[in-house]
């Protein structure tokens, strides 16, 4: 009896187990993006169990290579491969660029080919989100080209269904495809309502999914 006391206090203690995130990463330039993106995280803290992870990239330089220092003056953390590899699920966000993402969330995505190579994404849910200035400035096509990567990934994509009812009233930004917000010319139209809803939406049901919810 003694013996098995003495096994019991000096057995190794397990480590709490880690609780799963959801990675919200990005990349702003004016503040709509991070904006969405904190919206994004409250929904999907929504869902019992889930946390956010925020995480952004630095700019890319005229010579095509990031330059920022490897911790940010102010916000969240830039984001690193571990980031990535450790998540439950991934919302991805970027302004519009001409229809495109942005170049800095381009640059940190081809940096990613050696988890590709291991399928550390495979099967792990993901959506996407952006802003753009202009109304019909390419919102639509930002999302969809910026899935492409996370098909290549092996991913599960997440949209928004229409049992949400922001995207049958919007007359800004909210498509299927994902979260949008249109900024107006000046950058400075604050997302409104509706957005922040089916920004809160999307992070939610991409938390939930991570969760093994159903939809």
């Amino acid at each position: 009896m003694a013996a098995s006391k003495t096994a019991s206090k000096t057995a190794p203690k397990t480590a709490p187990k880690a609780e799963p995130y959801v990675l919200v990463l990005y990349y702003s330039r004016q503040g709509a993006t991070a904006t969405m993106a904190q919206h994004i995280a409250r929904g999907v803290e929504l869902v019992p169990g889930m946390s956010a992870r925020l995480r952004t990239v630095p700019a890319v330089s005229a010579n095509t290579e990031q330059t920022e220092d490897d911790i940010p003056a102010e916000g969240p953390l830039y984001c690193e491969l571990a980031d990535l590899r450790d998540c439950a699920g991934l919302v991805m966000g970027s302004p519009t660029r001409f229809g495109n993402m942005a170049a800095p969330l381009k640059y940190f995505l081809d940096q990613t080919s050696s988890l590709w190579l291991s399928g550390a994404m495979i099967d792990k849910p993901a959506a996407v989100f952006t802003s753009s200035t202009s109304l019909h400035g390419g919102q639509e096509s930002t999302l969809l080209t910026m899935l492409l990567p996370l098909l290549h990934h092996g991913m599960l994509i997440a949209g928004l269904p229409y049992s949400e009812p922001g995207l049958m009233s919007t007359t800004s930004g909210g498509t299927p495809y994902g979260a949008s917000h249109w900024a107006g010319g000046d950058s400075k139209r604050p997302v409104d309502e509706v957005e922040a809803t089916l920004c809160r939406a999307l992070g939610q049901r991409v938390a939930r999914l991570c969760a093994g919810w159903s939809t």
